[in-house]
């Protein structure tokens, strides 16, 4: 009982990251700005995720991985198809955030650019990890309860494929509460990252400027290649040393560039703060 209970508050923690955190910082900036858009700046941010991710990126990928061919072409170029993964999501928030601040480019201010950032990087994180630890504190409650070999027998003997289940139960029973708590840590700093990067890729199309959207691809690209690293490393304490670092230290890279561009913001005439 300890055990599930120790890896449910964990869960918790990293779900209220995900939920609370996107939704709540939406309420105290858009009342910090009250009248500068700071609500509708931050949906169109959202749906730069949104669309060229959930709805057109991903549905790809999984047609892809229906194909043999594609999936035995994978297997045998791992890394080319990592470094494939992480450029296309590069080139699709791209082509999302480039729409986003054409929509809303005749109030461009830096408010409204954080509020977009804090959309994109929110609605990332309700949707692929928070929506996925609802999931994970049902069946963590049905493990500790005992009810989850009933909702697997009742599944089995209405004729469904329990594999599934099966599997995720494994997963949550041999996953430690202190990973559920990293998945916590690294969607902040994530969350910090696409913050910057939405607002450089404003800042670069507000001043006509490549070099600030260039940039953003280039950050996009190294975060995303980080999922790939488990993949040739055999020691996972390494991996996880070597992917926190360097997200921490893009977030930090990241913080300092939204400083600097707050600023630059800040000098232009009629400026809003």
């Amino acid at each position: 009982m300890e055990h599930y209970a120790t890896k449910i508050i964990a869960c918790c923690i990293t779900l209220g990251i995900c939920l609370i955190l996107p939704i709540g910082g939406l309420i105290f900036y858009a009342q910090k700005h009250r009248g500068e858009g700071i609500v509708s700046a931050w949906i169109v941010g959202a749906l730069g995720f949104f669309v060229p991710q959930m709805l057109i990126r991903l549905p790809i990928l999984t047609a892809l991985s229906a194909n043999a061919g594609f999936l035995s072409w994978t297997q045998k170029h791992l890394l080319l198809y990592t470094l494939g993964l992480a450029l296309t999501a590069g080139l699709f928030e791209l082509a999302g955030r480039c729409a986003g601040a054409g929509l809303l480019r005749k109030n461009l201010t830096f408010p409204r650019a954080l509020a977009a950032g804090l959309g994109h990087g929110g609605i990332e994180a309700i949707l692929l990890i928070g929506l996925t630890y609802i999931n994970n504190l049902v069946y963590l409650f049905l493990l500790q309860s005992g009810g989850f070999d009933a909702l697997a027998a009742q599944a089995a003997a209405a004729g469904a494929d329990t594999a599934q289940l099966t599997a995720a139960a494994a997963a949550l029973k041999s996953t430690s509460a202190g990973l559920f708590l990293l998945a916590g840590l690294e969607r902040v700093l994530t969350m910090v990252c696409q913050t910057c990067m939405t607002a450089m890729v404003f800042y670069g199309f507000r001043k006509k400027d490549s070099r600030w959207i260039l940039g953003r691809l280039g950050i996009h690209f190294l975060l995303d290649s980080l999922t790939g690293i488990p993949q040739f490393l055999s020691s996972q304490a390494l991996t996880y040393s070597l992917v926190y670092l360097v997200l921490a230290v893009m977030a930090a890279l990241c913080l300092w560039i939204l400083k600097k561009i707050s600023l630059a913001w800040r000098e232009e005439p009629n400026h809003v703060q």
